[in-house]
């Protein structure tokens, strides 16, 4: 086996990569990721037997495959995931130009994204970082967010106006708070506050809360029904995966639970969120880790570049419809990430009023 091309400009403790490279030169990738260990093939064969001579100690945790018309990456992949040990490995594939039937067919496999030549490297380097926490650090989930770059700054006056208007929602609305709450336990045991982890700008985790609208095994019962009834239609043909799951007629929801989401009494909660910083009154929804775990490409990880929010472009435009795409729901989150504004935020909140009266129950 040929000795691979290293970076040598890489830390002890950098996240080490192995790099299937065919066309490109080799010295592209070692430049524009200094911040890991890369160890980097151009040999098919030396890459697979380099593969197969690690340990589980000196497994590499990313896998990075080039798209090329001398390998067929699909296959490659394919005996990866046949190998026990090889087949939990990070996966992201590269391709100079985008190729829905590929995407299809590495979705199927589960890699993990896939980018296509030139990629923006900070994108890529956050969700590297990102992923590989998510992956090996899952007993301590709230330091998952710790070393990701934040990328965005939120803006002083936008800020501001987060503190005041949560603060003063917080006290108009604190009867209504205190009756759902006591709603909330009347109907059924468990915590009135629902309290999950959520990814926001930069990747950041934080606790995410939320009046209690389901069953206290909802959880239990979500992988099941994802697959039964999930409202975003996968796309492209032959996948088997969406990013976000949003289910039609959910079993799980309570009958106060259904008064309150369908009314997003169930969101009040947030204004404490808004009010410690953790997300703005206007931005993008914050994704759950599952969610945030299943987007691909840098194409669609711009949405984590802007601010996440208890309000948004989807909440006031699609909402409520069963006709929205996940490619839509995309769109929204990433333009709002690139074209926000304080008018843009009056008029999401101004159309927000209307919105909250779901007719459909999605």
């Amino acid at each position: 086996m040929s000795q691979p091309t290293w970076n040598d400009h890489a830390s002890a403790t950098a996240i080490r990569v192995a790099a299937l490279i065919t066309s490109s030169p080799a010295d592209y990738f070692l430049n524009e990721l200094p911040e890991f260990a890369i160890d980097c093939f151009t040999d098919i064969k030396n890459f697979e037997a380099y593969l197969l001579d690690r340990s589980i100690a000196t497994l590499p945790e990313v896998i990075l495959i080039e798209v090329d018309s001398t390998v067929n990456a699909i296959s490659v992949i394919e005996r990866m995931k046949k190998n026990p040990l090889l087949k939990g490995l990070i996966i992201i594939m590269l391709a100079k130009e985008k190729n829905s039937q590929l995407i299809s067919e590495a979705r199927k496999l589960k890699v993990h994204d896939f980018y296509s030549i030139p990629f923006t490297k900070e994108v890529l380097v956050e969700r590297i970082q990102f992923l590989v926490k998510f992956k090996f650090i899952k007993p301590t989930i709230a330091d998952l967010g710790e070393g990701i770059q934040v990328t965005y700054q939120l803006p002083w006056a936008k800020r501001a106006f987060d503190i005041a208007f949560s603060a003063s929602l917080l006290i108009v609305a604190s009867p209504l708070l205190l009756v759902t709450a006591a709603l909330v336990r009347l109907e059924s045991k468990g915590p009135i506050i629902y309290k999950s982890k959520r990814v926001g700008t930069g990747y950041r985790i934080f606790d995410f809360y939320k009046f209690r609208s389901m069953r206290p095994d909802a959880d239990k019962m979500l992988a099941k029904l994802a697959a039964e009834k999930n409202q975003y239609a996968v796309e492209e043909a032959g996948a088997t995966q969406s990013a976000f799951v949003k289910l039609k007629d959910d079993p799980r929801v309570t009958k106060v639970g259904n008064f309150i989401r369908n009314t997003s009494i169930d969101e009040l909660p947030q204004l404490f969120n808004i009010l410690m910083g953790d997300m703005s009154t206007v931005g993008n929804r914050p994704l759950p880790l599952y969610e945030a775990e299943m987007l691909t490409g840098d194409e669609w990880a711009t949405r984590f570049l802007g601010p996440a929010g208890l309000t948004g472009l989807w909440q006031v435009s699609k909402r409520g419809k069963a006709d929205m795409s996940e490619r839509e729901r995309k769109k929204l989150d990433n333009f709002y990430a690139e074209k926000h504004s304080f008018w843009l935020d009056m008029k999401i909140l101004v159309s927000t009023v209307p919105a909250l009266f779901q007719k459909e129950k999605v």
